[in-house]
């Protein structure tokens, strides 16, 4: 039997974001980050493209998101409450990286497979925050997906989209435990 890490397992099979609304400072400072980052960085890349970058939004970066965002969705005409939501996202949060998908040419390696790896960096970002102590949850919303708006607001190129927003703080309560997939109905054994 090969030697295993039992610490790390118990935590995968009991890990738990919490609420990124729930989330008060402090966050990491920018020397308490630099870890939780290198962790994501050691993400599965076939190729090494690292088809992803990482965009740390601090608290004066978070307000003009926020307002940008409210400008934005009342030019869209959108609900007071998606307003209200998508807004508090940035509002709320002491600290959110951005981990943004960058596309990169290549012959080899398919598109999808690098949108994979930028989500498993996102992955391995909250993983890493949330075994450090901190509380962290991973978010998109409408702001993620509108284009205009990520390049006029986050600086985003064309070639380049928000695979997801990590949001990182101090847990101000800890949430309930939710349903969990049952693993026998989603598994297939194939042995022949």
């Amino acid at each position: 039997m090969p030697e295993a890490n039992a610490a790390v397992l118990e935590f995968l099979q009991t890990r738990r974001s919490r609420p990124a609304k729930l989330l008060r400072g402090p966050a990491p400072d920018r020397e308490a980050l630099l870890p939780l980052l290198t962790a994501a960085g050691r993400t599965p890349d076939h190729g090494k493209l690292e088809p992803w970058r990482f965009l740390v939004l601090e608290k004066p970066a978070l307000k003009r998101i926020a307002e940008a965002v409210d400008s934005r969705a009342v030019a869209k005409n959108m609900p007071a409450d998606d307003i209200a939501k998508a807004r508090s996202q940035f509002d709320d949060t002491p600290l959110c990286v951005g981990v943004i998908e960058v596309q990169k040419p290549s012959e080899k390696i398919p598109a999808i497979e690098q949108t994979y790896s930028a989500g498993a960096v996102c992955l391995a970002l909250l993983n890493a925050a949330l075994a450090s102590g901190w509380g962290a949850n991973w978010l998109s919303g409408w702001p993620a997906h509108d284009q205009a708006f990520c390049k006029e607001h986050l600086g985003l190129a064309d070639h380049e989209r928000v695979a997801g927003f990590i949001h990182i703080g101090t847990a101000s309560s800890a949430p309930p435990e939710r349903p969990r997939p049952n693993i026998a109905d989603i598994t297939t054994w194939v042995d022949a």
